[in-house]
């Protein structure tokens, strides 16, 4: 499937001819690809031979400078840096950044976020799994730490587990209802939830979360 996409590679990496480049500019056209190419199809719907050919280079010259595809994908994925931006702002700006990661329909020829990366890649090759896991590993470790309260750890790995879930919902399983719902109407149940989880639940005299409204923590059964 080589070369199927070529249209769509960022057209400010491409337009300049790779023997006017610098190394160290070569190699930030290959990252630029390669998280286009990523976000957009996947970890395996990406190959060396596309990216390589978005920026007018043979794919000898991928392997030179980052040794391997999984090497690639784990530089342009970054672990921890990519959170970073993320793990500054206020916590009350979380929701804001899932619901634009999240309920948002990215256009043509837009740049990924990083993150997508991540979620939007399939398949199940050893590669791609360890750097989920270290994905999940950042992400709720640095997010509970913010967090704090009772549960944090929970919290910040159900957010990380809602945020995986809905991506790959949204882009691999299509599910009619999901993919049929409006920015607007998903932000809203979004918002919702995640509210819920940045704040701590109220616990009851066992030291257990309430129920809240609706729930039946004071049935008897």
């Amino acid at each position: 499937m080589t070369g199927v996409h070529d249209s769509e590679a960022p057209k400010a990496e491409t337009c300049r001819p790779a023997h006017r480049r610098s190394a160290s500019a070569t190699r930030t056209a290959l990252r630029s690809a390669a998280a286009f190419r990523f976000g957009k199809y996947g970890y395996e719907g990406t190959s060396v031979r596309d990216i390589a050919g978005d920026v007018g280079v043979d794919a000898a010259l991928v392997y030179r400078y980052f040794g391997s595809k999984e090497a690639l994908f784990n530089d342009v994925v970054g672990a921890g840096k990519i959170f970073e931006p993320l793990l500054e702002e206020p916590v009350e700006t979380i929701p804001d950044w899932f619901c634009a990661l999240l309920s948002g329909t990215p256009k043509e020829g837009d740049f990924p976020h990083p993150v997508l990366s991540v979620l939007r890649s399939s398949g199940r090759g050893e590669a791609l799994a360890r750097l989920r896991a270290d994905f999940t590993k950042v992400f709720t470790e640095r997010l509970a730490s913010r967090l704090g309260g009772p549960d944090a750890e929970l919290r910040a790995e159900l957010l990380a587990a809602w945020m995986l879930g809905t991506s790959l919902m949204r882009t691999e399983i299509r599910p009619p209802a999901l993919i049929a719902a409006s920015d607007a109407t998903l932000e809203q149940y979004l918002r919702a939830g995640i509210d819920v989880l940045l704040s701590p639940a109220p616990r009851d005299g066992a030291g257990t979360a309430g129920s809240g409204a609706g729930g039946h923590a004071d049935d008897d059964r």
